[in-house]
């Protein structure tokens, strides 16, 4: 089959482009709020103006993220109703709903209180001011909960039924608490955050390893590492939550991921499948290495299944996952990333005990600099491997088990979809340009330490007096 006449292939091609560049920035604007949080609560307690410098640096990196995932989110809105007519006709209801609920509850609260965070110094009183930092982050992690809702709604549709081809929705809130949807939020917001500590600890390592502001940026290291410390290993167990719904709720996913082509009875051991080479054409792996009976305690932690695990071969080829090598693969990237970060925690931790993370010593530690560094990017490639994993394995349904993707494309000209997606390539190989540039630019210059302190003295401006009445100048008519 030839792509590129295909229209179905391309509008895949199309919203995996543009949702695995987007996702890009919106996973560092979700987690580093976070950690904005805490620095300025920091500040506010102790009134230490280290804290209060980290938030200031800190937050340009913010805003640069802000501002292109909302740039280069919108055209995943729009994609629903010019490539993915039929399915937003079928799904609407519900769907449209849940992504109108993130524009206009988390998006609108998030971008409403912006403004006061990036422009309220000197001019709001310093709470006030934390008040919109909380809400920023608290309008980023909303959004969390209603994209994952949709998407897990996707996968364990719920709350309605399909009638004449359209899914009519009797309870909206059993939908929007579809059985995927606790644990696909508690594991992609703790990868939010579990990405952005490692990318501000990669940016502090770099600036301890040119010996510059090295007391400064050793200051942001520990309190990532405080953090991390906690979030690295409840994320590994949030994974393993969400690959047991995997397995309940999605079978011929679990076994894509597993590149399991044979079923194995329950009351039996199962080998787990560490490293293969599927072979989709004859149905089975052309190489294969193995973990005896490692499948059971995977699953269950325990030896023998509970429960029958189907191989790829209990679906017709038409109605199982396709792309089982990059399924398979794309989940043991994302395990090995997340078993290694919990690895590099387990490092500084020791050394943090030892004392050599204090400001005079942790120069020395050039190695650890350095993996902290090389790890900064893995967190997103570990999402981009989970998101693929999501997406690629819930195929060939775009609505799991009621509509084919297939089925939900529109009908439109597949020049049209290729015209786009290189259209699309184009512009956001510019925006990546532009934004990585800018990134540097702050980073090379690092953080300011000589800006004034709000709040301190009356350094901020509290403006009470009413506003200047000006006369209305407009003809009687355009007043009326």
């Amino acid at each position: 089959m030839d792509i590129f006449s295909n229209t179905v292939a391309l509008s895949r091609m199309q919203f995996a482009f543009t949702a695995i560049f987007h996702m890009l920035w919106p996973v560092l604007t979700t987690g580093m709020s976070i950690y904005l949080v805490i620095i300025e609560g920091l500040w506010l307690k102790t009134r230490d103006p280290d804290y209060y410098y980290h938030l200031r640096f800190w937050s340009k990196l913010f805003i640069l993220n802000f501002g292109i995932g909302v740039a280069t989110g919108l055209p995943l809105e729009f994609q629903f109703g010019t490539n993915w007519g039929p399915l937003s006709e079928a799904v609407g209801d519900f769907f449209g709903s849940v992504l109108g609920f993130e524009a206009s509850m988390a998006f609108m609260l998030e971008a409403g209180f912006l403004g006061i965070m990036i422009f309220g110094w000197g001019r709001v009183a310093p709470p006030i001011h934390y008040l919109a930092t909380i809400m920023v982050s608290f309008g980023a992690n909303l959004s969390i909960f209603w994209i994952l809702s949709a998407n897990s709604w996707l996968q364990t549709p719920a709350g309605g039924e399909m009638v004449d081809g359209k899914f009519i929705v009797s309870d909206y809130f059993q939908a929007i608490l579809n059985p995927f949807m606790v644990k696909s939020v508690a594991h992609m917001f703790l990868a939010t955050l579990e990405t952005s500590l490692f990318m501000i600890g990669g940016i502090s390592a770099w600036y301890i390893l040119k010996d510059r502001n090295t007391a400064f940026f050793s200051r942001s290291l520990k309190i990532v590492l405080a953090t991390a410390i906690a979030v690295a290993p409840i994320q590994i167990y949030a994974g393993h939550l969400s690959a047991e719904h995997v397995a309940f709720y999605l079978p011929s996913k679990l076994a894509a991921m597993e590149s399991k082509w044979e079923s194995s009875p329950a009351g039996q051991p199962a080998d787990w499948s560490l490293l293969a080479i599927p072979d989709e054409a004859n149905n089975r792996n052309s190489w294969e290495l193995t973990v005896p009976n490692g499948l059971g305690y995977i699953l269950e932690f325990r030896k023998n299944l509970s429960e029958p695990v189907p191989g790829l071969n209990e679906w017709e080829r038409q109605d199982r996952p396709k792309m089982v090598g990059l399924i398979y693969y794309s989940f043991r990237v994302m395990i090995a990333i997340g078993f290694f970060l919990a690895a590099v925690m387990l490092w500084n931790v020791l050394e943090w005990y030892r004392g050599n993370l204090a400001p005079d010593k942790i120069s020395a530690q050039k190695w650890l600099m350095r993996l902290w560094m090389f790890s900064a990017p893995l967190g997103y490639i570990a999402i981009e491997a989970g998101w693929v994993v999501r997406c690629v394995g819930r195929q060939p349904w775009v609505l799991y088990d009621r509509i084919r993707t297939a089925d939900g494309v529109s009908n439109v000209p597949p020049t049209n979809v290729l015209t786009s997606l290189i259209f699309f390539m184009v512009v956001y190989s510019i925006l990546l340009v532009t934004t990585l540039y800018f990134a540097s630019r702050i980073i090379g210059a690092g953080p300011k330490l000589n800006l004034p302190i709000p709040g301190d003295d009356g350094q901020f401006i509290l403006r009470t007096e009413p506003a200047e009445s000006v006369p209305d100048r407009r003809p009687v008519e355009a007043q009326q």
